[in-house]
């Protein structure tokens, strides 16, 4: 394999690797991710304008939902060109500057859909355990400064990665092990001490995907006291029927996120087909498998995406 001089240059040439050893049956392959592509702009694209053409649907829950279809809107784009890029058409090159480009959007809206998660999860909490304060609470100018405050939050913690990133030389490999730039593997080919980096990735995951996974947690388990003191059954049962859809959001997207960081900076020895097969499913299933999560288990949504569609 060709390999990055030995200089500080934003025109050298990282390669993407697809799938090693199944070169033969890329273009079969991408038909799968092409499929899936299609349904995560459509599936998303479709809660957006539900949500957006029914006033009965302009409540918490549902806001942040949009803001939950938005944001795996900008993960597929921000990661399925170059996948699709690869596969389709054998296109492995990718500029360092476009790299950067690439890791600060996919970590940025990473960080923001681990917020979102947390949001709805404070919406749940609020609308089990304090019902009557809920509509008081989740107003919609709190429900927007939360939004943006999501953002800004996101922004400031993944902006330094790309100018950090930028100061290394890069002499080693120049092979990724993914079909997309993560700020773990880019890192892993300077020829620089990369201790700061290391330092501050675990630090971002910490205060972002730790914090938010921990205060998830606790949401629930309050939840789940206030459930079980319901005396009615089907009361219990119904408030819980609420929660399905955003528990199945956080596994699909935790579970992977979580994984793919400690495998990255400690599982030397870890298969390599488990890391790219945890990156495949860390940034292509959570967008394609929101919508419908939700379609199915928000009997409101449901019913109103029949009705468009249906009539």
């Amino acid at each position: 394999m060709p390999a990055v001089n030995d200089t500080k240059s934003n025109s050298a040439v990282l390669l993407l690797t697809g799938i090693p050893g199944l070169e033969e049956v890329h273009l079969w392959i991408s038909i799968s991710f092409c499929l899936m592509y299609v349904i995560s702009i459509a599936g998303n694209s479709v809660i957006l304008f539900i949500i957006k053409t029914d006033p009965c649907l302009h409540e918490p829950m549902y806001i942040f939902l949009s803001m939950l279809a938005i944001t795996d809107l900008g993960l597929s784009v921000s990661t399925m060109p170059t996948i699709l890029g690869i596969f389709l058409f054998k296109s492995k090159e990718i500029s360092l500057d476009a790299c950067f480009a690439q890791l600060f959007f996919i970590h940025s809206l990473s960080c923001i859909e681990s917020s979102v998660l947390l949001l709805m999860a404070f919406d749940r909490f609020v609308a089990i355990c304090n019902p009557l304060r809920h509509a008081s609470i989740l107003t919609a100018p709190k429900i927007a400064n939360m939004g943006l405050v999501c953002v800004l939050r996101a922004v400031a913690l993944i902006f330094p990665l790309p100018f950090l990133l930028k100061q290394f030389q890069y002499c080693r490999a120049n092979v990724l092990s993914h079909s997309f730039c993560l700020h773990q593997d880019v890192m892993k080919l300077a020829c620089s001490d990369i201790t700061v980096n290391h330092i501050y990735g675990l630090s971002i995951a910490l205060l972002t995907v730790g914090f938010d996974s921990l205060l998830i947690c606790l949401s629930y388990v309050m939840v789940f006291r206030t459930v079980l003191s319901i005396i009615s059954h089907m009361e219990s049962l119904r408030a819980l029927n609420t929660c399905v859809a955003h528990l199945c959001a956080v596994l699909l997207f935790y579970i992977p996120r979580l994984g793919l960081p400690v495998i990255h900076r400690f599982g030397n020895s870890s298969s390599h087909w488990l890391q790219i097969f945890l990156g495949y499913v860390y940034l292509l299933v959570p967008p394609l498998m929101n919508p419908i999560v939700y379609s199915v288990k928000c009997k409101h949504l449901h019913v109103r995406i029949l009705r468009v569609f249906f009539k």
